[in-house]
């Protein structure tokens, strides 16, 4: 599957300090290694109500984390994935009386277009799980053929065959070997277990069904049902992947093990990243990711956002109704990537002003005025990818900027450089 278009990163003088970022297994700030090579590994969608603003705000937020790196004079292999086979798909396809391959398309062409909207680098690679199926089997019959994984007999009418990762093998599995940093559940999200049992039923697990061994045991292997599309498993059956060992696979097959950043939104801790960890030792006797980190969540007018309310902000209505890409992207950028926060109206206000502003200032900046700014904001992003604060600090700056007489040309390409290349925002 292709990637959208990224607009060319605009290179500046000098260069990013050493990065640091918050890591959500030990619940800190800590220095991200320095490295000529990073890697960078972030979840897709499961592609229907595209783009609303939880997505925007991710891949917004780990777009900086790409961005910074490149400034720190690394190159990046950037890797995303499109959940296009999933039960919530197929189950808004049906509500909607429409083929599920169209709509997957439909709402991934949507993203992608919001993506470039958004000046979000694209990936590297750019894989769909249907495209990915013929490397998953394979990888799951291993699981199978170790011990780590079995097939769950049928119950009522759910048929014989559903292949299930055994959380409790693989745990013993690695601590037995002692293997360097094993996986055991938990490792990632510090949750109890029975802390995980509702947040596992509530985000797509299973933990009642009859005849697992462990009630967190996730699902790798859906063999076919009656009116479902299914593909050719070899010696699992005939059926599709499960959602965590697709992310497994695909980032092990693109990126090194282990790469540097596994990210998403504070919603894939658990159990969507902690079981592709486990998948991912089980599979290779390696760490998935040397970092996990996660983006908030985002809220309207004081309420959560979410599909079964329909109350979702997306950003092709926004940029339907004449918003500008640049405005959206101030406004999640006025928000720390890692907190929670709210979309209202005068948070999109706030943005558009600060955006005119920047233009407005741009050609009017005075000669040897913006290498300060250009600092301020670097040390700002190294820190967490402090946004709020690089935003704050270019306000500050032209506050205290006197407009020229004899603007200089030069400081206005600095300014509208560091801008698009350290924020993504086009002046």
């Amino acid at each position: 599957m292709k990637s959208w278009k990224s607009r060319p990163v605009p290179e500046l003088l000098g260069a990013m300090p050493a990065l640091q970022l918050f890591e959500t297994s030990a619940g800190k700030v800590v220095p991200l290694p320095v490295q000529d090579h990073a890697s960078l590994y972030v979840c897709g969608i499961t592609p229907y109500d595209a783009t609303h603003m939880g997505h925007a705000a991710t891949y917004v937020g780990f777009d900086l984390l790409n961005r910074a790196w490149r400034d720190a004079g690394a190159t990046v292999s950037y890797v995303q994935n499109v959940t296009d086979i999933d039960d919530p798909l197929l189950e808004r396809a049906e509500r909607d009386g429409v083929d599920w391959r169209a709509l997957a398309l439909e709402q991934t062409e949507l993203f992608q277009s919001d993506m470039e909207a958004l000046n979000v680098l694209g990936p590297e690679h750019y894989i769909g799980a249907v495209e990915a199926i013929e490397w998953i089997v394979p990888e799951i019959e291993k699981l199978v053929e170790s011990g780590l994984a079995y097939a769950v007999p049928g119950t009522g009418s759910e048929p014989d065959g559903d292949i299930y990762f055994s959380v409790e093998a693989a745990s013993s599995d690695a601590h037995t070997k002692g293997y360097d940093g094993p996986w055991w559940l938990g490792q990632i999200s510090g949750l109890t277990e029975e802390e995980m049992r509702p947040v596992f039923a509530e985000r797509g697990g299973d933990p009642d069904r009859a005849s697992k061994r462990h009630p967190l045991d996730a699902l790798l292997w859906r063999v076919a049902r009656e009116g479902e599309p299914s593909w050719d498993g070899a010696s699992l059956g005939a059926g599709r992947p499960g959602w965590h060992i697709e992310c497994t696979v695909i980032a092990q097959r693109f990126l090194p093990e282990p790469f540097t950043v596994q990210g998403g939104g504070s919603d894939l801790v658990f159990p969507h990243h902690e079981m592709g960890a486990g998948h991912a030792f089980a599979l290779a006797n390696v760490q998935m990711a040397q970092h996990y980190t996660h983006t908030g969540m985002v809220g309207l007018d004081g309420e959560k956002m979410s599909k079964s309310k329909g109350n979702l902000v997306l950003v092709s209505k926004l940029r339907a109704a004449g918003v500008d890409p640049a405005a959206i992207r101030l406004a999640i950028l006025a928000n720390h990537y890692r907190s929670d926060w709210f979309w209202t109206d005068d948070l999109l206000v706030q943005a558009q002003t600060r955006l005119a502003r920047w233009r407005d200032r741009m050609p009017t900046l005075p000669t040897g005025s913006a290498k300060t700014v250009l600092v301020e904001v670097r040390n700002a992003l190294a820190s967490d990818l402090d946004a709020p604060r690089a935003l704050a600090a270019i306000d500050a700056w032209l506050d205290a900027t006197p407009e020229s007489a004899m603007p200089s040309v030069f400081d206005a390409a600095i300014f509208a450089d560091l801008v698009e290349s350290l924020l993504g925002v086009v002046l």
